[in-house]
């Protein structure tokens, strides 16, 4: 970059330089090729990274310049495909001082609130230097943690930035962004009449062959009634044979019942039952001359016992003037001057009644 000289006392033109970049690549395209390698090698430009779009996006969010063709472009392509769709403009600076952060502000406004499906970044066209702010590492860095999906409609169609590359979706004109985030309605409404076409014929169609097997199987099958009357014949055949089983049974079990009868009456039990009874009668006062017996030993027994038990009983030994002193709170039967101490309470069992007494003195003599 220059500007152009006369110098007017030999008339020569002279061109006095005030920028050189080297000849190719220059600074700008240098630095983008670098960032370009650097994030492509830390995945950011990987497929496996990249979100889908909604098919009917319930709110579409716009990051573009509000006084530029392009949102206008936008707005009315999508107003044309479908026109009750709710639209969103985060409005930022696409190029100069600023652009970048307004960039990646906006990103994260598009993503705090987290109200939209799908967000198209976009510009039109212009020289690297214009398309600076979206090869910038900061927006790029904006777009590939995006949790909703970026579509990028940035210049031309021979335009590539980075933010290109780390779209969810790259559109080559912000006409064509608008195109691939919103269906056409019309085409939407035929393709469900047309779905709503074939289901409906392909529910005939089941219905109708439904009915034919449903004939078919009718003809097969057995009139019910005839079926009813083999059966009911069946039935009178089982009970006839049945009924004439039976009968046939209980006569056999009545001429084994009547030999059994003739045998008994032969050997009459009615001697061998008054012999079974009488000396069942002489068992009997046996058994009871026996249990008198012992019932009387047994109780001179436990009248020994009694006397014993008697004899050997605290409270007979208390009526004979004697006690028994325990100490308080423990309990303990005090056979020993040394289990107690002086001042210390104790309980005086007697034949009647109870004292309670304090330890005034000891005595170690019998």
């Amino acid at each position: 970059m220059g500007r152009i000289s006369v110098y007017e006392p030999r008339g020569t033109y002279q061109i006095i330089f005030e920028y050189m970049e080297p000849y190719g690549i220059g600074a700008l395209q240098l630095a983008y090729e670098k960032l370009k390698a650097r994030l492509s090698e830390e995945g950011y430009f990987d497929e496996a990274h990249k979100k889908p779009l909604p098919v009917l996006p319930r709110k579409i969010s716009i990051i573009t310049s509000p006084t530029g063709a392009v949102v206008h472009d936008i707005l009315k392509i999508i107003q044309r495909r479908f026109a009750n769709v709710a639209i969103d403009i985060i409005p930022v600076k696409v190029q100069g001082d600023g652009a970048e952060d307004e960039i990646v502000a906006a990103l994260k406004i598009l993503n705090d609130r987290g109200d939209a499906d799908v967000a198209i970044l976009a510009r039109g066209g212009g020289s690297i230097e214009d398309l600076q702010a979206f090869n910038s590492e900061p927006v790029a860095k904006a777009i590939f943690h995006s949790q909703i999906p970026i579509v990028s409609a940035i210049g031309h169609e021979t335009d590539f930035t980075i933010a290109d590359f780390v779209a969810d979706l790259r559109a080559p004109t912000p006409s064509a962004a608008a195109e691939m985030v919103v269906p056409e309605k019309t085409a939407l409404m035929r393709r469900c009449a047309d779905l709503s076409s074939a289901l409906k014929l392909n529910i005939y169609r089941y219905i109708k062959e439904l009915q034919f097997k449903q004939n078919v199987i009718s003809e097969k099958l057995v009139d019910p009634r005839k079926k009813i009357q083999k059966l009911q014949l069946t039935i009178d055949d089982l009970s006839t044979r049945l009924t004439r089983l039976i009968s046939v049974y209980l006569t056999s079990k009545q001429e084994y019942l009547g030999w059994w009868s003739d045998r008994l009456y032969a050997n009459n039990p009615l001697i061998q039952a008054k012999k079974m009874n009488d000396k069942l009668n002489y068992i009997y006062s046996y058994m009871l001359k026996s249990f008198e017996i012992y019932t009387n030993l047994k109780k001179s027994k436990l009248g020994e016992l009694i006397a014993t038990l008697h004899a050997l009983s605290p409270m007979d030994i208390l009526q004979r003037g004697y006690s028994i002193t325990r100490t308080i709170p423990q309990a303990r039967i005090v056979k020993d001057s040394d289990m107690v101490a002086l001042h210390q309470e104790v309980e005086v069992m007697l034949a009647k009644g109870t004292l309670f007494c304090q330890v005034k003195g000891k005595s170690s003599n019998g």
